[in-house]
């Protein structure tokens, strides 16, 4: 697809939907056990201070990720 980037690039207030996940092995499992699958629409909330953690909502909850993680999840 085109346009896409790493959703640790999300500003505030901004949407986006999941492309892919570059991750693999148990964080992998863990963020698509938390609803992170192509096509899940995720809105960044709130940024902490220091910029990381990121608290996004996804599916209709606040999930706070680490910019580490963020930076596995391709959006577009």
């Amino acid at each position: 697809m085109n346009n896409e980037y790493p959703l640790c690039f999300l500003g505030k207030g901004d949407r986006a939907k999941v492309s892919c996940l570059l991750s693999s092995g148990s964080i992998r499992r863990r963020l698509q056990d938390i609803g992170i699958i192509e096509g899940t629409e995720i809105e960044c909330l709130h940024r902490s201070p220091a910029g990381d953690p990121v608290a996004y909502l996804i599916r209709g909850a606040v999930i706070a990720l680490r910019r580490e993680d963020s930076k596995a999840i391709m959006v577009y």
